[in-house]
């Protein structure tokens, strides 16, 4: 009798520890659900110019349409310049594909390339809601600014971590440090230039990015206009994406 109340007492000792240590990352899943809703609508179309900016100063600027609907469905419409004109692009989940008019087909093309050629590469032009990629542990709360590490749920997605600081007030991303599995620093993107794109949408309408791969080089996306949109789910698949290319030729 007196062994079994030792281990009982032992096993509850040890279960009360574990509820005491064990970290609660709900509330870390909330706000990073939120970041998700605050950051977009759940279906919308979005014009946007790209720059990319060598150490010499010399610029290309592409002018992109960009369609989200829910959670894991991404594309880009290329309408400048004339050389890009009619290229589309098309995300489900982890599978991207590029869609050229001369060539006339699909063809599937990986995240961590860059079509554009800049810092930003494919899987950031045409990026999930981060609920979607990654699990959130709140490592900071300071006032007006919360800092979430974010873990890749799995290996396929362009970064194992990222290190992200929120705008507490708009619960929004400021700052992202993106690392690789081996914790190097790969690239970090800033948004700036708070703006309301109106029904209850307010959002940073500029991102830039840098990276210690490409010293010099810059990269960023300044979001003219993000509407509300009810886009069919055929819109999202690969038979309509030549479609999609000629509404920018």
């Amino acid at each position: 009798m007196k062994n079994k109340l030792i281990t009982v007492l032992i096993l509850t000792i040890i279960t009360g520890y574990q509820s005491v240590s064990a970290p609660d990352n709900s509330r870390a899943r909330r706000i990073l659900e939120q970041v998700d809703r605050n950051m977009n609508f759940q279906s919308s179309i979005a014009l946007q110019k790209l720059v990319n900016i060598e150490p010499s100063g010399n610029r290309k600027e592409f002018i992109i349409r960009s369609f989200k609907k829910g959670k894991d469905k991404r594309a880009i419409l290329f309408l400048s310049p004339s050389a890009d004109k009619g290229r589309a692009t098309l995300r489900l989940g982890e599978n991207i594909w590029l869609y050229i008019p001369s060539a006339g087909r699909p063809i599937r093309i990986a995240g961590l390339q860059s079509i554009t050629g800049g810092v930003f590469n494919n899987s950031d032009l045409l990026r999930l809601d981060f609920s979607t990629e990654y699990d959130a542990v709140i490592t900071k709360e300071v006032p007006g600014k919360i800092i979430l590490n974010l873990k890749a749920k799995v290996q396929s997605v362009a970064y194992d971590r990222m290190i992200m600081h929120i705008n507490s007030q708009y619960i929004i991303p400021e700052v992202l440090e993106c690392y690789s599995a081996s914790n190097m620093l790969i690239k970090t993107l800033q948004f700036s230039a708070l703006k309301n794109y109106g029904r209850g949408l307010i959002g940073y309408s500029q991102l830039s990015t840098t990276s210690p791969f490409q010293k010099g080089y810059q990269s960023v996306i300044i979001t003219g206009s993000i509407t509300p949109a009810e886009l069919p789910d055929d819109m999202f698949t690969l038979n309509y994406l030549s479609l999609l290319s000629t509404r920018g030729r």
